[in-house]
């Protein structure tokens, strides 16, 4: 199978192309430089090179808060990208896999999310990446919509790295505590849609939709950078002591509310496709180990 990846430099985009060829993929990276997915000539012309069986979108505007005051850029990439790249997929007939996110949700409910449930988002980041949603809906019938949250890996920024890198410097770090989720790797979020385009390949025939993909258990922001500097401490990444600090999310200024619940129900995946993200305190410790490793 020819897979084309676009965003190829991104968190979960460089883990696809570090995974595809162990699945018998010929993996067909894309930088936004490469291809941009805003440009249709840009798009077509890429696609009729490559002649892809599949495309996976990668390619996001992810700056939540830059997103209040670029509008313009975030719906680009996350709107129109997607909708130019279905189009695009639709004439020849090519299978999109296309990554969503935990904020098209407003975050209110007490349980986690079912992929039925309403999406409501509160921010021009979630409100772009459900467009982008609906673009690929609207578009194709053979579509996988991976909705995914608080994705982490060593590459690019994120918390863990973000954490780390703050308790190198500090004595205490003060992280939001009413907030909850499932932290996502970026590795398993790319070994997800490379198991099912490899069901894809053996059967030419999978269940299309929205399925929600993230790693167990939950748990809040402060918890989860409770398990980082501890771990991240007894491997030597920090050599002091670092109180994390709790603290309410009234107190963490910022220009976006983020959901005071993320998580995501993945029921559906692991019935539909046996993908199961396990457990992301697994992952953790490879990310440690690699953020190490670079020193």
């Amino acid at each position: 199978m020819r897979v084309l990846v676009t965003g190829k430099n991104g968190q979960v985009g460089r883990c696809l192309m570090d995974q595809g060829e162990s699945y018998g993929f010929a993996m067909f990276g894309m930088s936004s430089a490469e291809l941009d997915i805003t440009n249709i000539r840009n798009v077509d012309s890429v696609i009729s090179q490559i002649k892809p069986d599949l495309v996976i979108n990668a390619a996001a505007y992810t700056a939540v808060d830059k997103a209040e005051t670029d509008k313009k850029s975030a719906y680009a990439v996350n709107e129109t990208g997607p909708k130019i790249l279905a189009a695009a997929c639709k004439k020849l007939d090519i299978p999109l896999f296309h990554i969503s996110t935990d904020y098209v949700f407003d975050g209110e409910s007490d349980i986690p999310y079912k992929e039925t449930d309403s999406v409501n988002p509160t921010s021009i980041y979630g409100r772009s990446k459900l467009m982008g949603e609906l673009a690929v809906r609207n578009t194709l019938s053979k579509f996988i919509i991976l909705r995914t949250s608080w994705v982490f890996s060593e590459h690019g920024g994120n918390f863990v790295k973000t954490m780390v890198r703050m308790a190198r410097e500090r004595d205490r770090l003060d992280v939001v505590s009413d907030q909850f989720g499932g932290p996502s790797s970026a590795h398993g979020v790319a070994a997800a849609l490379l198991k099912i385009a490899a069901q894809l390949e053996q059967t030419n025939a999978i269940s299309w939709g929205i399925y929600h993909y993230c790693q167990k258990p939950y748990v809040s922001w402060h918890q989860f950078a409770q398990e980082i500097i501890e771990r991240a401490t007894k491997m030597g990444l920090v050599d002091h002591p670092v109180e994390i600090a709790p603290i309410p999310s009234s107190q963490f200024l910022t220009s976006v509310k983020r959901p005071e619940n993320s998580s995501l129900k993945t029921d559906k995946l692991e019935r539909c496709f046996n993908v199961s993200g396990g457990q992301w305190s697994l992952d953790l410790e490879m990310v440690l180990e690699s953020i190490k490793g670079v020193g």
